[in-house]
Order: structure tokens, then sequence, then C-alpha cells
């Protein structure tokens, strides 16, 4: 079977697609041609990748999501968590790359 491109507009996109992680390990990770990328919970793969082929130009090879819990805390006596966010790592193919210095609008 063949997989449906499924066309997203451009604003579904910037929904998608929250921020870039800047951190020394996915800065590391640039190296491979991977970038990582806080996104939508209720995304899916397939999503992510068209959203980033749509916002930056690239080919995408492969799409890696994680779910990561967020932390138990204490504040003013009371304990709670943070939020639950979702990482994408994102893998293009040879010859393209993201300026991830750019602010996502």
């Amino acid at each position: 079977m063949k997989n449906k491109q499924k066309i997203i507009s451009t604003e579904h996109a910037y929904d998608i697609i929250k921020k870039p992680i800047t951190t020394e390990k996915s800065t590391n990770l640039q190296q491979f041609n991977q970038y990582s990328f806080v996104v939508s919970k209720n995304s899916n793969s397939s999503e992510i990748k068209n959203a980033i082929e749509m916002i930056f130009k690239v080919k995408v090879n492969k799409v890696n999501t994680s779910i990561l819990r967020g932390k138990g805390k204490t504040f003013k006596g009371q304990y709670g968590f943070r939020k639950d966010i979702k990482k994408a790592i994102v893998t293009l193919d040879e010859g393209n790359t993201i300026d991830t210095s750019l602010e996502i609008k």
C-alpha cells in the first residue's frame, strides 16, 4: 500500500511544531542530521513529518517521538507535577539542514 500524504494547512503546521530543543545533547545530534523539537501531544509522526517539510522546506527521512513525563515538584507546601511534553527527533535526508536558531512563529 502507498502512504497517502495528508495535506495540512500552514496554521496547523505551526500548531504541531512548538519550538526547537537546544540542549547540549540535541546540539550533538545535529552532526548526524537529527533535530529535536517540542511538538503537540496529540500529533502523530506523519503529521510531524508533513509540518517539518512544510515549514523548513526540507526532506524528512524518519521521525521518532517520545513523551517526557512532568517532574514532581513542591511549591509552597503543595505537591504537584510539571506538564508532560512530547519530543520529536527528526532525521533529515543527506544535504538538508535546519537553522534552529530561528524562532518559529
